[in-house]
């Protein structure tokens, strides 16, 4: 059964922070996504987890914080997924580079692969970039600071960086990602799948790259979309590529499994299910903080754990 198995692409990405105020600015007054589910790190409810996604929360949408107050900057580099890719219209490169430019926030323009980019950091410098398509989704842009026409629409693509790429390429591959194009001079080769968000991975290996450290601004791991019946399939699939997943954990608004790929980059294999509705109405997501059942009778004490968190608009 593990030679029919197929990602559409990303179901979500998930990154360390420092300060979950700035993060939460930066996502939602800059880039104009939504907050749909305040919670908290399930390994260490000290800590939020933020999601911020489209209007509904849509899978290939939501990029994820974990933003620990004294974490030290990492370094990105090897080991890791470096560079987290957002697509947007393809009339809408002008507006964005004059709004983050706006905002002093630098930025790099150039093509690659046919495609117009708009490269710039986060404010703990995570590296990301805005990749303009004719074909970017409709989708359902949250209300907001930006736009409709010129929002956000999902994720793009992620960015792998290693030192030995083929284990990392055999199991994409596996997982139903085509080779597409490739940059021998940029070390840079494409990785597809069929998918209408976060359907690209670019794998790219470059001698100059330092080893990846862990730490504010770099990407904890990559999720991809899978189905809950195939899920022990997936599980198999990864053994048979000499790898060692978890469990299925249930993270209330999907079902995991995780494992460490033999570049170093932490994959998650994520079911679309229940979703961030199953404990909170759509019109009012991310309003409060949610709590699996399993942690509700500890909600005061963690409550009080938690750093402050401003949710107020600047602009």
């Amino acid at each position: 059964m593990t030679d029919t198995l197929h990602t559409p692409g990303i179901h979500h990405v998930t990154a360390i922070a420092s300060d979950p105020s700035e993060n939460h600015a930066f996502y939602t007054e800059t880039l104009g996504l939504r907050l749909v589910k305040r919670s908290v790190n399930q390994d260490d409810v000290g800590v939020y987890h933020l999601f911020y996604a489209d209007d509904a929360g849509t899978p290939g949408t939501s990029m994820t914080f974990f933003p620990y107050t004294d974490a030290r900057s990492g370094r990105v580099g090897t080991g890791q997924a470096t560079t987290v890719s957002f697509v947007i219209p393809d009339d809408a490169v002008d507006y964005w580079v004059d709004r983050l430019e706006s905002r002093a926030i630098g930025t790099n323009r150039f093509e690659r692969f046919g495609d117009e980019v708009i490269a710039f950091e986060d404010p703990d410098g995570l590296p990301l970039e805005l990749v303009a398509r004719a074909d970017a989704p409709a989708g359902e842009p949250p209300a907001g600071p930006v736009p409709e026409e010129r929002a956000i629409r999902g994720f793009f693509a992620v960015e792998l960086a290693l030192v030995d790429p083929d284990p990392t390429v055999r199991l994409l591959e596996a997982m139903g990602y085509e080779a597409t194009e490739d940059d021998e001079s940029a070390g840079r080769r494409r990785f597809e799948s069929t998918g209408d968000r976060g359907f690209v991975v670019d794998v790219v290996t470059d001698p100059s790259t330092p080893q990846g450290s862990p730490g504010a601004g770099t990407v904890h791991h990559v999720a991809y979309r899978v189905t809950d019946d195939e899920q022990a399939a997936w599980r198999e699939l990864l053994r048979e590529h000499g790898l060692r997943p978890s469990e299925v954990i249930d993270r209330k608004w999907f079902r995991s499994v995780y494992v460490r790929t033999h570049g170093g980059v932490l994959f998650e294999f994520a079911t679309k299910e229940p979703g961030y509705d199953v404990d909170e109405p759509r019109d009012s997501l991310g309003e409060r903080l949610v709590l699996p059942e399993w942690s509700e009778n500890r909600r005061e004490e963690i409550e009080d754990g938690l750093p402050p968190l401003s949710l107020t608009a600047t602009e």
